[in-house]
């Protein structure tokens, strides 16, 4: 790290700790050379998930819209904020736990309806029927025999 007053390449790092956000690292440092202080930050640098849609359209990652369809699922279930929290947090992890940086909307639906198939079979039932666009009720009831058995 250059000393930002002499430029020179030797400095020592005196204090570490994690910044107020907690997203980042805050270093103190002291030049050797002319012994001004000044402080650095250390972010994680991340490169962003595009998701690859149904028509061949790329997009950035965005995390609201799984929630929104994932709320809407979940309406008038017995399922709280934090269990709808933590299975999105679960899905991300998935995500961003990947090497590739694209991915299929086809895959983000599949993890969703895993993750809700376990959480409640009513809330998984519903985004399965938005999900596949069930054209008729023989589908839906094929869907409803794979949750039964």
């Amino acid at each position: 790290m250059r000393c930002p007053y002499c430029g020179n390449g030797n400095t020592r790092v005196i204090d570490s700790r994690p910044a107020e956000d907690g997203d980042a690292i805050r270093r103190r440092r002291e030049c050797e050379t002319c012994g001004k202080r000044f402080t650095t930050y250390e972010k994680v640098e991340t490169i962003p998930v595009i998701v690859i849609k149904k028509d061949d359209n790329r997009e950035t990652y965005d995390r609201t819209k799984i929630e929104k369809g994932v709320i809407r699922a979940c309406h008038k279930r017995p399922i709280s904020a934090g269990q709808i929290g933590a299975m999105l947090d679960e899905i991300e992890a998935v995500i961003f736990g990947r090497e590739e940086r694209e991915i299929a909307t086809r895959e983000i639906g599949e993890l969703v309806m895993e993750k809700l198939k376990d959480l409640d079979s009513v809330a998984y039932v519903r985004f399965a029927s938005v999900y596949r666009e069930f054209k008729d009720v023989n589908t839906f009831m094929d869907e409803l025999k794979k949750i039964l058995e």
